[in-house]
């Protein structure tokens, strides 16, 4: 099924380069988050909103059967050429976080590595995540926190951007361990959340990281589109993308990005199946 609304989330995520930003920005986190689900062979793995597949690639070389779905076909095409280059078989399906295609327990693991938090209703991503993982299996989500760096990058660009639609609340919540813990409610148990960071040193420059993203991160360029015709608007942009990079910039030109690694038992008793 689709909608305008998710046209518009599908156009967002295949503008710009994303497959560039997860390589050249945060390769690691992927495998991370796999290693963190306590992944291994044989295990039937969903990675819900994957992109291209930064954590689902790594699972599928571990040996787990994997499936990578995302809403956006363009991730999943590009997705696809990288597993194979990296020798990955698994499997690629176009599916809407808030309303997975697949069954009920199908899966070992269900993770997300900074995917799902970005379905503007929370609530109906959380119990999909829920409904497709097996009593005994673990969720797995890596999501930007709100007082980090993407999680201020989305704060400043709020100003500039469309209202979103009514009832969506904003991707860093995800980020926060309350917020999370609060969609899962008792059908998870044995919750674990950390705060971590990633180290960035790719930008050599706040103009740098400005314009890195406003030319690849769908997000930021489609702020930057709607803005095409208002001048003024866009310095002021991008005088406030180069004054939160400054900010968070350590003297050596690294930044540290924080985001919230949290993991979780579904609830219930497993069939063994």
């Amino acid at each position: 099924m689709t909608t305008p609304l998710k046209d518009k989330h599908r156009a967002v995520w295949a503008s710009g380069d994303y497959a560039a930003v997860a390589a050249d920005i945060i390769p690691e986190l992927g495998a991370l988050l796999v290693e963190a689900c306590g992944v291994t062979a044989g295990q039937r793995v969903l990675d819900v909103a994957a992109g291209t597949g930064n954590a689902a690639i790594p699972a599928a070389l571990a040996g787990a059967r994997v499936t990578a779905s995302d809403l956006t076909p363009q991730l999943l095409e590009t997705g696809q050429k990288l597993a194979e280059v990296r020798g990955a078989a698994l499997d690629w399906v176009e599916a809407d976080a808030e309303n997975l295609p697949f069954d009920t327990g199908q899966y070992d693991t269900v993770l997300s590595c900074v995917g799902v938090m970005f379905a503007p209703f929370h609530q109906a991503a959380a119990d999909e995540l829920v409904r497709v993982c097996r009593p005994g299996g673990t969720i797995g989500l890596l999501s930007w926190t709100p007082a980090g760096f993407v999680g201020q990058l989305f704060q400043t660009m709020k100003p500039y951007s469309a209202p979103p639609p009514p009832g969506a609340q904003p991707p860093p919540l995800w980020g926060d361990e309350a917020h999370v813990r609060s969609l899962l409610g008792d059908r998870v148990t044995n919750v674990s959340a950390r705060t971590q960071t990633v180290m960035i040193d790719a930008f050599a420059a706040p103009s740098a990281f400005r314009e890195y993203f406003k030319h690849n991160y769908g997000p930021t360029l489609a702020v930057y589109r709607s803005l095409a015709n208002d001048p003024d608007r866009t310095a002021a942009l991008d005088s406030a993308l180069d004054e939160l990079a400054a900010r968070f910039r350590a003297p050596d030109g690294s930044m540290e990005w924080e985001y919230l690694l949290l993991t979780a038992t579904r609830s219930g008793v497993s069939t063994g199946a």
